[in-house]
């Protein structure tokens, strides 16, 4: 029998060979393994974008030998266990909670000692807001990173990111970090060896002599901080060109056309994994491909690179999972999971704005057709991937209602979506939420919305059926499958903070209203309850953990069919039948029994088992005993089985 060759031996590329040359055989057969699987998928996302794809699978297969080489025993040995359960991500046992670390405990450090509370409320995934060094303030947060491979040094150092990332591990928790792609602060070193005048540095960079092309190109692009960032260009006296400038005219969007970039980030993925993140959110992913005439969003080569970054992933340590941070419209959103030839080979998880969008919409109307009817709409997502679902974030709220979906129901999308803004930053009548008005565009009318989540939902304001709203919409982020993640503090019901604009360079940014400094009851690892919300939250974190019907892979159906105000979510899994029925009105809901039956529930007198009945556990229903329906009390969800 002939021996088949394989042309993706380490030996055909010397470059690859040269970096396993120190490592024991097995390894190398590992690494030989997983280069021949992934070396199609790798070729599929580099071909669309450069004319010397060869030679860039080259450059970033060496990439990958060489972190891998370089890759701690017990993260290999994590590979092999997630290389062995690709659905990890998937379980409805996990749980993510995110914060930014000066926030939350100070420090890395402080994290470190605070893991006990994430653990008490069952977090298994812990996303730590940008911490790689930024440039001085202002920095937007931190997504002005001047050094990936450096933490910002009021935080603490790599040593300690390391550190906490095995104290994590080893409770069971992954690491998810921020990963900036669209741009880099203008003290990154490729903007300073730029500006001093290197080629190929400035080829990093979109820059032009003068605003005959900016003026082109601004033709069709939108504003995304109208207030303090006007335009999408600025002029860099140093640099001596107008450089594309998305966000503020400190962070310098890359070239991604330069294979060089797509080179760096490969490496800088690889290093940063293997100082133990398990899950790098792709910070401004729809924005890194620029094309002549469009809004420069969500262009296909996003998900070609995408794809390409996370093959390289694949090979030199496949624990890692890509989260895209894609706010973009619902019927762009599933690119970034890959459709088509991409088919699930993009990212692993994407935020589903839609739902939290349309979650808060629901309770400030109390009218779920506009919400059942566009949520109906939305395709599956692969079944190798997963939603990240969310009431709350560290960012504002855009009421992205479109308006075809108000169209669809009878209502205009503009006045629906100034409704919601209206409603939510306490100026409409009779509204108990407490939000700001964050980047009012006179223009368009529109305006967003800045606010915690305790404080828009009406505790704040002192609503009696404040609290079961809270509850309401964690119970929805939690039963929608995917990885449902926290807000820091939203746990707790923290409010908006009153002195949020104390420190002069969170001054012109009403984000950080909703973004405090934790409290921590003295002596002890917890945060003060005084609303008593967080043993009901842990309750429905451990029902969720139960129910193998909220696998990821079990694709989330919304209902139309159920009565107005009742927001109704299907999973049919192998177990059985799954409803989710969430009362989003501040009245009683009656949902007849026959929509039971309808989805294969409480047929021929069978009971019904509702798993959030009480503290104590779950309950049965029966028709008979509940005059055919089941009755909602005013934000009441139920999750119920066969």
């Amino acid at each position: 029998m002939a021996q088949h060759t394989s042309p993706s031996q380490p030996g055909d590329r010397p470059a690859v060979a040269e970096a396993l040359a120190d490592l024991p055989a097995h390894l190398v057969r590992t690494f030989e393994r997983r280069m021949e699987r992934w070396l199609p998928d790798l070729r599929a996302g580099v071909e669309p974008l450069y004319d010397d794809a060869d030679a860039v699978v080259d450059r970033l297969l060496a990439v990958a030998a060489r972190r891998f080489a370089a890759r701690p025993e017990d993260l290999h040995d994590l590979d092999e266990r997630r290389v062995l359960a690709p659905d990890w991500f998937q379980q409805p046992g996990v749980l993510g909670y995110a914060t930014y670390v000066d926030r939350y405990a100070g420090t890395l450090q402080g994290v470190a000692g605070r893991l006990d509370h994430l653990q008490e409320l069952g977090v298994t995934y812990l996303h730590l807001l940008p911490l790689l060094q930024p440039r001085p303030a202002p920095h937007d947060g931190g997504y002005a990173v001047a050094d990936y491979r450096s933490v910002r040094a009021d935080l603490g150092t790599m040593a300690d990111l390391r550190d906490l990332a095995t104290s994590l591990r080893e409770r069971g928790m992954s690491l998810c970090l921020d990963l900036v792609l669209n741009h880099v602060a203008r003290e990154h070193e490729w903007a300073a060896r730029a500006r001093a005048g290197e080629a190929a540095y400035r080829d990093f960079f979109l820059a032009y002599p003068d605003r005959t092309e900016p003026d082109r190109w601004e033709a069709t692009l939108p504003e995304i901080f109208p207030d303090f960032a006007p335009g999408n260009f600025s002029w860099d006296e140093e640099l001596g060109g107008w450089v594309w400038t998305t966000f503020n005219a400190w962070q310098w969007d890359l070239n991604w056309a330069n294979p060089a970039v797509l080179e760096e980030f490969a490496d800088i993925i690889c290093d940063l994994a293997n100082t133990g993140c398990e899950v790098f959110r792709l910070d401004a992913i729809a924005f890194v491909w620029k094309r002549l005439g469009t809004n420069c969003q969500n262009q296909p080569e996003v998900h070609a690179l995408t794809q390409a970054l996370r093959t390289v992933a694949r090979i030199a340590c496949p624990a890692v999972v890509f989260l895209a941070e894609a706010i973009v419209g619902p019927r762009d959103l599933l690119a970034y999971l890959g459709e088509g030839e991409r088919h699930g080979k993009v990212s692993d998880l994407a935020y589903h704005n839609a739902l939290m969008v349309h979650l808060w919409s629901m309770l400030a109307s109390g009218d779920t057709r506009l919400s059942s009817k566009a949520m109906a709409a939305l395709p599956p997502p692969p079944s190798t991937t997963g939603w990240i679902t969310y009431a709350r974030c560290h960012d504002d709220i855009g009421w992205a209602i479109t308006d075809e979906d108000a169209e669809a129901v009878g209502l205009w999308g503009s006045a629906h979506r100034r409704f919601l803004a209206d409603w939510y930053d306490g100026s409409f009548a009779g509204s108990w939420s407490r939000g700001l008005v964050f980047q009012f565009n006179p223009a368009t009318g529109d305006k967003r919305t800045s606010g915690s989540l305790a404080s828009l939902a009406g505790l704040e304001a002192g609503d009696p059926l404040s609290l079961e709203r809270i509850l309401l919409l964690h119970a929805a982020i939690l039963g929608f499958g995917g990885v449902p993640v926290i807000w820091m503090g939203d746990e707790v019901g923290l409010l908006n903070d009153p002195d949020w604009d104390s420190e002069p360079e969170h001054a012109d940014d009403n984000r950080w209203v909703h973004r405090p400094r934790m409290p921590w009851v003295e002596g002890t690892h917890r945060p003060p309850d005084p609303h008593g919300l967080l043993p009901r939250l842990q309750h429905l974190v451990d029902v969720r953990r139960s129910l193998p019907h909220l696998h990821a892979a079990t694709p989330a159906t919304v209902l139309e069919i159920a009565p107005d105000g009742v927001f109704a979510v299907l999973r049919r899994h192998p177990h059985g039948p799954f409803l989710a029925l969430h009362n989003m009105s501040p009245t009683p809901r009656r949902v007849p029994w026959w929509v039971l039956e309808h989805v294969g529930l409480g047929r021929s007198g069978a009971a019904v088992t509702d798993h959030l009945g009480g503290l104590s556990g779950p309950t049965a229903l029966h028709a008979t005993d509940t005059g055919g329906s089941v009755d909602l009390a005013p934000y009441q969800v139920r999750w119920l089985t066969a």
